[in-house]
């Protein structure tokens, strides 16, 4: 008996949701659990609903523009790279060559 199976033409594409792409999905979805959280702790708090309900609405807005911003700025693997090439230094300042001296010969090469 022959099986039928699908083929899935997904695999090693990023997950796009809405436009968002990769890790920015999972960055609005932690923002807006951080966001109900405040918005309980606020209302637990005993705030007016006419106060927690526009700050709450406004830093939505602004979270979800952000993320989606991002988005299209850095696309998939951007961030984390413009992130990393922050912390690299300017320059290095190296007194002598012997540094790149000793790495053109290594006793166990075999070029």
């Amino acid at each position: 008996m022959a099986s039928v199976y699908q083929i899935n033409k997904g695999v090693g594409r990023p997950i796009v949701f809405k436009g968002l792409r990769a890790q920015y999905i999972a960055y609005l979805a932690i923002g807006l659990v951080v966001l109900f959280v405040v918005f309980a702790l606020l209302f637990i708090a005993g705030i007016s609903l006419l106060v927690v309900l526009p700050v709450i609405a406004g830093a939505g807005a602004a979270l979800s523009f952000s993320v989606f911003r991002l988005s299209v700025r850095f696309g998939e693997h951007g961030l984390s790279k413009f992130l990393a090439r922050r912390q690299l230094p300017v320059y290095l300042r190296f007194k002598s060559r012997r540094v790149f001296t000793a790495l053109k010969k290594h006793p166990y090469d075999r070029h």
